[in-house]
């Protein structure tokens, strides 16, 4: 790789993670990043199935598959042979990585459950009975997640006493780990903890942009809907579990210990360092190695009653926290729901997102070798409400 090397070593020959690009005058087609480049995979490897327009073909041949391109990848790029079929990034346009079959989003910190709970509940215990026992999740829509760099527009909504329908003065993000399924299941069979990784290809920094006015007045009973619904983001490019191997760590102790169908049997931890920036400014650092849920727990759970896993489905992690102040994954945390605005490196504060801030949410992880990856980022832009 010298002849490569040295331009993004957080994209090196160890990491090799997936999207979809295009180049003037042809359709989008299904690449690698390596450094700043990314390798044409129908034209380096004359494989049809990455002559799509999504990964998911890919996606549904199995790890086998997977593992095996993964070794051809590496191979090609340890020669110049390469070169030919690369591109700089800086001339290719990126495109959504996956036709997302299902989205389903889950509440996997016990801190940010905790903060919510206390916001929101504070006569209450923080945490409802059923949140150590199951990973609380719902379904979203995934019809509205779009790729990093599309602009979010400000929802409208009606607002807390149901007297006006504006737009939303609480506008928030939520950092986020998503999970890319490739390999579907049977119908009416549960997927075990332990064939996570028979299924689920893949990662990606995702922003569940949300509405934290409209969400209050509408939650209950039945949890989130519009104020969730109307835009989540994912980053370009999915990184393989395979680059990941360096980053596995135990998950965090639980008490009481799980049922047996959502016992571990792996470790499935992750320790990546997620960062949150807001108009360039690093706002947080949540770590995402202290999750409560795994997500091998949130597959099993997500198919226990015998939902299928298709092709494409998304499942997120919810919003990373950590236990100190400035590693809170969400602004309502940040600011304790606006009481205690944020000030940035420009002298302004936030309380919630203002038109025209951009956030953008990046990590970190081991890698091999004693290297670092980086998880390609994901960002967007606020738009006036229309």
């Amino acid at each position: 790789m010298s002849w490569l090397e040295g331009d993004d070593p957080g994209f090196g020959v160890g990491h090799l993670p997936y999207g979809v690009f295009s180049v003037a005058g042809s359709p989008p087609r299904v690449g690698v990043r390596v450094h700043g480049h990314v390798l044409d995979l129908a034209a380096a490897l004359a494989e049809p199935v990455f002559a799509a327009p999504t990964l998911n073909a890919f996606l549904a041949r199995g790890r086998r598959f997977w593992d095996r391109t993964r070794e051809r990848i590496s191979e090609l790029l340890t020669t110049a042979a390469a070169r030919p079929f690369l591109h700089p990034l800086a001339g290719v346009t990126v495109h959504l990585p996956i036709e997302v079959a299902d989205y389903v989003d889950f509440y996997a910190s016990l801190e940010h459950a905790s903060n919510l709970g206390r916001m929101f509940r504070p006569d209450e215990e923080p945490l409802k009975p059923n949140w150590r026992h199951l990973p609380v999740g719902y379904h979203g829509r995934s019809g509205s997640v779009v790729v990093s760099g599309t602009p979010i527009l400000r929802p409208r909504g009606q607002l807390p006493g149901g007297a006006a329908f504006a737009p939303t003065a609480k506008l928030d993000i939520e950092a986020e780990l998503g999970f890319v399924v490739g390999v579907p299941s049977t119908p009416g069979v549960p997927v075990a903890p332990a064939a996570f990784a028979d299924h689920v290809f893949g990662v990606v920094l995702l922003n569940d942009w949300s509405a934290r006015d409209i969400q209050a007045w509408e939650y209950v009973p039945l949890g989130p809907f519009l104020g969730k619904s109307f835009a989540t983001s994912v980053a370009a490019w999915v990184t393989p579990l395979a680059a990941l191997e360096n980053a596995r760590v135990p998950g965090r102790r639980q008490d009481p210990e799980p049922l047996p169908h959502l016992a571990r049997a792996q470790d499935w931890g992750l320790d990546l360092a997620l960062e949150v920036w807001l108009n360039g400014g690093r706002v947080a650092g949540p770590p995402y190695a202290q999750m409560y849920w795994t997500p091998d727990q949130m597959l099993a759970h997500l198919t226990s009653n015998g939902a299928a896993l298709r092709t494409g489905d998304l499942f997120g992690s919810g919003t990373v926290s950590g236990p100190d102040q400035d590693t809170r994954g969400s602004l309502i945390e940040l600011t304790w729901n606006g009481a205690e605005p944020l000030k940035l490196a420009d002298g302004s504060t936030r309380t919630f997102l203002a038109d025209g801030d951009t956030v953008t949410l990046t990590a970190t992880a081991p890698g091999p070798d004693g290297r670092t990856i980086r998880l390609a980022p994901v960002d967007g832009r606020i738009l006036p409400a229309a």
